[in-house]
């Protein structure tokens, strides 16, 4: 069946089959907020609906599209690859796409203590491998994360979430400890147990865009190194230039033993990840000729994910992303702030580059106090959506909410231009300026949301 059926199939009533084979919890919540949009096109920055109509996209796939979506340079790298009948996947083989690509990956990270890289799938995958490498390295069969932390839902990963709405249910997990973000006597607490093989941590939490001051990070280090615990950066979601620095870790003093990246290195493509560590570590894990596969994977270094991740390199840097990163995540930073000193909710604005936190917070007006304690009583995670459906529906902006909190994500693509920081700025200024209204639109829609979920559940 050629293609334009397919899509002519698919786009039949799609939600009405993903509801029935795929997830009918995640369409209801895509009915209730709204988001049930057929989507059919997507370039740069943007989404096109069936009528044309277009999007800002600032959630970027989690953080996939920093390059934005559809890059003609990407899909011209993978078009050639597919012409050219390369053998894949030989598995008794060294793919010398998978060395190149290694190759010019450790030159973007530029820490010279991390010289070895092994390819995965995912970001979670990534963890895992991290997580395996940890134990074997060091003897220890304890991981230590943080509160709030994401680093993806596979076994071990989700062992190192903070938030027990994704591990309820599945737990048993492996061992491990918790403590809280930016807490260095909490760190200090549980590494003089000397059980802890690594202590696992995202530069920025993705979650709730979380920050801690880069002292934090090279005091961590520090006592991770005297009690023989290695440190893996997470930058699965931070890397690649997110924060306005290729990977934001190399504002610390010292290295991570091992470094996670994924999302952006597929080009938005071909899914693809890599976990960057020191040789003294791969000789712990990979010992003898017999080990020689002793963590391994059937598709982690397949030819289309190596163009792919040595493309997004190349448009990276070409195009100059991380730098505009920079440029566009301090316009948006310097306008929201200034919306803070206007809007009496916006509790505080933070992030680095392009990945920013709007959180939200209980308002000292009466009226206003009504209005939350209202919607808290309602659901206490309700507020977010307040900000979110109205720049979706109203703007056609495209944000998420931070985890359950009234916590707003923006994630946009690097390829941010003065327009679209304008055009994002004007209609957030108009949703909270409607949310500081009482009764009022905004509120309305959050009443909505919730007699929605009432029927739907």
């Amino acid at each position: 069946m050629p293609l334009d059926q397919w899509l002519h199939a698919a786009t039949d009533h799609p939600l009405a089959r993903y509801s029935q084979y795929v997830n009918p919890q995640f369409a209801k919540v895509l009915r209730t907020i709204g988001f049930d949009i057929a989507f059919t096109r997507a370039n740069g920055a943007y989404l096109y609906d069936a009528r044309g109509n277009q999007y800002l996209d600032c959630l970027a796939g989690y953080g996939v599209f920093n390059m934005g979506r559809n890059h003609p340079r990407i899909k011209a790298a993978l078009q050639r690859a597919l012409e050219l009948d390369l053998p894949n996947m030989l598995q008794m083989h060294a793919p010398p796409l998978a060395g190149l690509l290694a190759e010019r990956l450790l030159a973007r990270v530029a820490l010279p203590a991390l010289d070895t890289v092994f390819f995965t799938n995912s970001g979670t995958e990534a963890v895992e491998a991290a997580i395996k490498f940890a134990k074997c390295a060091t003897g220890r069969g304890e991981i230590l994360c943080t509160e709030h932390a994401f680093h993806g839902l596979t076994n071990g990963s989700l062992s190192c979430n903070g938030n027990a709405e994704f591990r309820d249910g599945f737990e048993p997990l492996l061992p491990g400890r918790r403590v809280p973000f930016g807490d260095l006597d909490a760190l200090r607490t549980a590494l003089a147990s000397r059980t802890i093989a690594a202590f696992i941590v995202e530069p920025i939490q993705g979650k709730g865009v979380y920050t801690a001051p880069t002292t934090y990070f090279n005091e961590a280090i520090h006592l991770c190194r005297q009690h023989g615990t290695l440190v893996i950066a997470d930058e699965v979601q931070t890397g690649l230039g997110r924060t306005g620095r290729w990977f934001a870790c190399q504002a610390w003093q010292e290295p991570p033993d091992l470094l996670c990246v994924a999302k952006a290195l597929s080009g938005g493509y071909v899914p693809v990840g890599a976990l960057c560590y020191s040789r003294t570590i791969y000789d712990r894990v990979y010992s003898s000729m017999d080990r020689c596969v002793v963590h391994s994977n059937t598709f982690g270094r397949n030819t289309l994910a190596m163009v792919a991740g040595l493309a997004a390199l190349e448009v990276t840097q070409d195009d100059g992303l991380v730098e505009n990163a920079v440029h566009r995540g301090r316009a948006i930073l310097d306008g929201l702030r200034t919306l803070a000193t206007e809007f009496e909710m916006i509790k505080e604005v933070r992030g680095e580059g392009c990945m920013i936190g709007i959180e939200f917070g209980e308002p000292q007006s009466l009226r206003l106090r009504t209005g939350w304690k209202l919607i808290h009583t309602l659901n206490a995670n309700l507020f977010g959506q307040l900000i979110v459906v109205p720049l979706f529906t109203k703007h056609r902006i495209l944000t998420q909410v931070a985890g359950h909190n009234a916590i707003v994500k923006l994630l946009p693509p690097l390829t941010l231009g003065d327009a679209d920081v304008e055009h994002l700025l004007t209609a957030l200024r108009a949703v909270i300026a409607e949310a500081h209204r009482f009764p009022g639109g905004v509120w309305d829609v959050g009443m909505d949301l919730a007699k929605r979920a009432l029927r739907a559940s």
